[in-house]
């Protein structure tokens, strides 16, 4: 049989799950679990966790890592070591994904304890992170044979097909490398050009005075346009129809509202009248936002319990090893026992362990069971819709804050020991969920490939064990070299989770908000609108949604010219995510040495005072270039169908 060329149409649905065929066969052996893939692994993730700690600190975001460590896993193994092995590359980009998912886990909520004003240290740092990062890994296990299996062509997991398209052109060279390249090209150049010597706004924006003042604008950045063109239209139409709710008419009706107000309304310290449309979405909309998140997990979850169920009732059956010799390689998950001995293994350390110098009870141990296995399946889930750069962690992490804050207080934990107790429920779940994403996500490209999911879970864990002293080192080095919570290092999540904590522990925390988002997630559900992604375009800004929109609608462009030629429409759509899985990337790779010019001291950004670099609409029409660039050569046909 000859060896395929390219990922199959069938990678991306039109057969059932369990009627997939690998692109590396389970027959065709091949070395997974090397020195050589482990130790390139480890390295990448230390990499991408110090890079992300870092920036995630400075501006509240990440970058994600899974998709370079794809590209320069391929690469270092082709340059270096003379092997085209592409299930050693799925285990470098595997692992080099972690250091992504735990520096967002770690940012998100630990430095809330020096905003504090109390001592952090890298003990625990790295034992939340571990921690977490066990339950994270393996809770996925029992979910995995539905959310990537059964759910196959159903959940797009945008990301992870981007990853295996970039490991498969990677190892086979040709167009489709080419192709890739080309992207990724491009997309380190448009980083460059908007997010580097800042010849272009990166965020450019207009504000609409006859609504109050609210702004409407997007992000400049490659990586969202080719993520809009490779999850297609629907999903992102819903991300930004929440968008156009809170930022074209909540935000408005409250400015409306309270302009008339004399004294600041809670939780604002300020007057509405004074306040601009980001300052009443980081006060007021986030809260509305990370309810609607919240309940919309809840709903999922209660959807999905007994898929749920079955799903643990297969993984049940194969205690014991029955099959496990016999198993496919692209099936053999990590045992049932292996989740259930971490589950045990957490509650106990939890429960024993004094953590940051105090002990979470019996009540906190059982919540960060409870709330990483619930968050774990969402965040799970939402990568396959969104990917995991936009996975909501910091909004389920709200949510998680908001009960275990609660009902720590309820049980006795008060004051700065409550305080405390709180934040390591949270920070310990908060890794989880963004483990669990990027380990659904890795799992996904897994499946694609042909690896083996135990291997990479096992890979995964090492990997982010290790990276987790890089990343707590950073956090300590900045806060020593520019103080957490300054102007220069401001950890904006972490601030808002610091001020989560502290309203529910002194009872000033702004419910009424919070119910907003319930009743808005509740009428989702009524109206049978997708919740999840109608709840991030509330939580997130209408810049970002506004970006992934204009890729999805590129995208429809690209399949109307071939609408009458179904089987050419297939190759050109394919084409197309081959180029935004390169956007995606080169975007991701530039960013990381933007970020490593800013922790050197080096100013790059030459061009920001620029009048050119201040103008939204130069901004906006070279954005729209971008996506014309993209339609002409998804267009292009270079490959007749048969």
């Amino acid at each position: 049989m000859e060896k395929q060329k390219k990922l199959s149409h069938t990678a991306y649905g039109g057969c059932k799950g369990e009627d997939y065929v690998p692109f590396v066969s389970s027959k065709t052996a091949m070395p997974e679990t090397t020195v050589i893939s482990l130790a390139i692994g480890v390295l990448f993730a230390i990499i991408f966790a110090a890079a992300n700690t870092y920036l995630g600190i400075k501006v509240g975001l990440t970058i994600a890592a899974g998709i370079p460590g794809a590209i320069l896993g391929t690469g270092l193994l082709k340059a270096v070591f003379r092997r085209n092995n592409i299930l050693e590359a799925n285990m470098i980009a595997s692992m080099a994904a972690m250091g992504e998912s735990i520096s967002g886990g770690i940012i998100f909520t630990l430095p809330a304890i020096i905003l504090w004003g109390m001592k952090l240290d890298l003990q625990t740092i790295v034992i939340v992170t571990c921690l977490g990062g066990l339950l994270g890994v393996f809770f996925v296990t029992p979910l995995r044979q539905f959310l990537i299996v059964e759910e196959h062509g159903k959940l797009s997991y945008p990301e992870s097909m981007a990853a295996a398209e970039v490991l498969v052109s990677g190892s086979e060279g040709g167009d489709g490398f080419k192709t890739v390249m080309l992207g990724l090209i491009g997309g380190a150049m448009y980083k460059m050009l908007a997010g580097g010597i800042r010849l272009i706004a990166e965020e450019p924006e207009w504000v609409i005075k006859p609504m109050q003042g609210t702004i409407f604008g997007f992000n400049n950045v490659a990586s969202l346009m080719g993520v809009g063109f490779i999850v297609g239209l629907r999903a992102s139409v819903y991300m930004f129809a929440g968008s156009l709710l809170a930022w074209l008419g909540i935000i408005p009706l409250i400015k409306y509202v309270g302009s008339g107000l004399a004294v600041p309304l809670f939780p604002s310290t300020k007057l509405i009248s004074e306040m601009n449309a980001w300052e009443i979405w980081s006060k007021y909309i986030r809260y509305i936002g990370a309810g609607a998140v919240a309940t919309g997990g809840f709903i999922s979850l209660a959807k999905s319990t007994p898929t749920i169920i079955k799903s643990f009732k297969s993984a049940m059956s194969g205690i014991g090893g029955g099959e496990a010799g016999t198993a496919e390689r692209h099936n053999l998950d990590a045992p049932i026992t292996w989740v259930i001995a971490s589950a045990i293994l957490v509650f106990v350390l939890t429960l024993v362990l004094p953590i940051a110098s105090v002990k979470v009870g019996i009540f906190g141990a059982i919540m960060i069971i409870v709330f990483s296995f619930f968050f774990s399946v969402v965040s799970a889930r939402m990568v396959g819709l969104i990917g995991a750069s936009n996975n909501p962690v910091s909004g389920m992490t709200i949510a998680t804050l908001l009960f275990a804050t609660s009902i720590l207080k309820a049980c006795g934990f008060i004051g700065e020991k409550g305080m405390l107790a709180a934040i390591i429920v949270g920070g310990i779940v908060c890794v989880a969920i963004a483990v669990a994403g990027g380990t659904a996500q890795s799992l996904k490209t897994t499946y694609v490939i042909g690896g083996t999911p135990k291997n990479v879970q096992i890979g995964m864990y090492l990997a982010l064990a290790i990276a987790s002293v890089a990343a707590g080192g950073v956090v300590l080095m900045i806060n020593d070299v520019y103080v957490i919570g300054s102007a220069a290092a401001p950890a904006p999540q972490a601030g808002l989770m610091s001020m989560v904590v502290k309203g529910v522990m002194t009872g000033e925390l702004p419910w009424a908000l919070v119910t907003v988002g319930v009743i808005i997630a509740v009428f989702c559900e009524l109206a049978k609108l997708p919740i999840l992604p109608i709840a991030l375009g509330l939580y997130l800004p209408i810049h970002l949604n506004a970006s992934i929109l204009i890729g999805g609608i590129v995208r429809v462009f690209v399949e109307k010219k071939f609408k009458k030629k179904e089987e050419q429409q297939k190759l050109q759509v394919e084409k197309g995510i081959l180029l935004a899985s390169g956007l995606v990337a080169g975007d991701a790779l530039m960013g990381i040495l933007i970020a490593a010019f800013t922790t050197l001291g080096i100013n790059i950004a030459v061009f920001k005072d620029l009048a050119i670099a201040q103008n939204s609409f130069v901004a906006a029409g070279v954005f729209m270039l971008l996506g014309l660039w993209i339609y002409k050569y998804s267009t292009k046909v270079t490959e007749k169908a048969l």
